[in-house]
């Protein structure tokens, strides 16, 4: 990738039938890696509350951890763009305080758009994020801050009424502004669906391939992360195992004092040491 990635960069690659490639990232290491590895977008997921952080949801996530987040991937990305997460009630409870929360990601975490979840409720919230001049993602279908009204992380859109609801919410966030929207565990046709229903790009995550881009979670793609196992993982590499037999490794050297040898070790002068005793 030579050049910055942008919402133009998003709506182009649609028109172009170019598959758009997102993956979440929470720190600077691993910003830098997938940003000199191509990955034209990075989402600062709220998914960091249960892969970083350790919780059994997304819900506990806030505004000030994501900022926090969202700055050391702004430290490591060069060419992706930065969408950040707005958390659980971050944008639930007044248009203004919406507006404050999204410009704080924004101006402080120094993202460069934001995403929120929900459909046809979250419209007066997308206008008017958008009205402040903030890019907005939308996401719909599996909104993981929604985990205790779905009773879990299920598959939605299987009955007419659900999917029909789906395709209105699409329609209506691309009517709010939105540069694109992310679809989550939903059915692969309705997703097709979807996806030729909008002008804007739509990102799958368990959504199948007829979406324009697809999103994973990267400590889900690298076998980093265990307490769930999502059907839609494709699991690229089992990072967990390299780093324990690494670690292992280390606690054993240390044990037989192989580790440090001489070239780990800085030198002093015999004279200095003389004078010492």
């Amino acid at each position: 990738m030579s050049k910055n990635f942008t919402v133009t960069s998003f709506l182009n690659a649609k028109g172009k039938k170019e598959k758009i490639t997102m993956l979440t990232a929470y720190d600077y290491s691993m910003a830098k890696i997938l940003d000199e590895s191509g990955i034209e977008s990075i989402l600062v997921g709220d998914s960091l509350g249960m892969v970083v952080q350790g919780y059994n949801s997304t819900l506990e996530v806030t505004v000030d951890d994501m900022i926090y987040h969202c700055r050391a991937v702004a430290r490591g990305v060069k060419n992706a763009m930065i969408i950040g997460d707005m958390p659980f009630l971050s944008y639930h409870i007044s248009v203004e305080e919406s507006i404050r929360n999204a410009g704080r990601i924004i101006q402080e975490g120094k993202a460069q758009a934001v995403k929120l979840e929900g459909g046809i409720e979250v419209v007066d919230k997308v206008k008017a994020i958008r009205a402040a001049q903030i890019p907005v993602m939308g996401h719909i279908g599996l909104t993981p801050q929604s985990v205790n009204v779905f009773g879990g992380f299920k598959v939605q859109g299987r009955h007419v009424e659900q999917a029909q609801k789906l395709i209105e919410d699409a329609k209506a966030l691309e009517t709010a502004g939105v540069f694109a929207i992310v679809l989550e565990a939903i059915p692969e046709n309705l997703a097709k669906i979807i996806t030729e229903s909008v002008n804007v790009p739509t990102i799958g995550i368990g959504a199948g391939k007829y979406c324009d881009g697809q999103v994973l979670v990267t400590n889900d793609l690298l076998g980093m992360y265990s307490d769930l196992s999502p059907k839609f993982v494709k699991q690229y590499a089992n990072l967990s195992e390299v780093i324990k037999e690494a670690v292992k490794q280390y606690a054993n050297e240390v044990k037989s004092v192989e580790f440090p040898e001489a070239k780990h070790a800085f030198s002093i002068e015999d004279s200095v040491l003389s004078k010492l005793y």
